[in-house]
């Protein structure tokens, strides 16, 4: 379907990652585009205005239009979060963090735009994902991403074991994440559950001072476990195609 002229874009708006520097992450013409709006919507309002003032967006950002959307928001409401756009407005989706609409709710409206004939643009900023795989050294060439596996231990275990088995099957690279300060139990999960030999990138802190990004075996994280507690990380598990499964 054509977009339509008389439509506002849907500009898809990349935050900074924790507390990195934006004009090291975010490109000039990104930046541009914030200046330039007075639309905008976000997971959450409060983390979207301060993400305004680290852009030094140039008029006072209580005039800024910020609409919520978040992983509660009734889908009954995105005719309405679409409305600006229907009369012309431009607005930009932000994420709490990186890019929006990857790990992040704001897919629903995307969708949504794009049945109602409205363009949809995406801006050039951090991906943690696409960072943390750049980096890993493992299969760039046939990779997926899981989200967030399930919190309940056995759960966790049994996808944890399943994602080791779909990435010597398929010799795809298989990425997931956690929130921060669970990250020491996955870890935990993880190296319980997997063969010494398959190899296990975490990508902690991207792009911040901190940053700490190693591809080791099991068995050698065994033997030096990090500590994650509260650092934003993505875990990547990689086991060689034809490879056995040894404990």
């Amino acid at each position: 379907m054509t977009a339509k002229t008389s439509s506002g874009i849907l500009y898809l708006l990349p935050t900074g990652l924790g507390d990195s520097a934006l004009d090291s992450v975010l490109p000039a013409g990104s930046r541009a585009v914030a200046h330039r709006l007075t639309y905008f919507i976000a997971e959450n309002p409060k983390s979207a205005r301060a993400f305004l003032k680290l852009v030094e967006y140039p008029r006072p950002i209580n005039t800024a239009t910020i609409s919520e959307l978040n992983k509660d928001t009734p889908a009954a409401t995105i005719p309405l979060l679409l409305a600006p756009l229907q009369a012309g407005i431009d607005v930009a989706l932000v994420s709490e963090a990186g890019c929006p609409a990857v790990a992040d709710p704001g897919a629903l409206l995307v969708r949504a735009a794009h049945a109602a004939g409205i363009r949809v643009e995406p801006l050039i900023g951090p991906s943690s994902i696409l960072l943390a795989l750049m980096a890993s050294g493992l299969n760039g060439q046939n990779f997926a991403f899981n989200g967030y596996l399930p919190i309940e231990k056995t759960r966790r275990a049994w996808h944890v074991r399943d994602l080791e088995q779909r990435s010597r099957q398929d010799d795809a690279t298989q990425i997931f994440i956690e929130t921060p300060y669970r990250n020491d139990a996955m870890l935990q999960a993880v190296l319980a559950e997997c063969s010494p030999q398959t190899l296990l990138c975490i990508a902690t802190d991207i792009t911040q001072p901190g940053e700490q990004i190693m591809t080791r075996s099991i068995a050698d994280w065994r033997r030096n476990i990090p500590e994650l507690d509260k650092r934003p990380s993505v875990f990547l598990l990689y086991c060689p195609k034809g490879s056995r499964r040894a404990t």
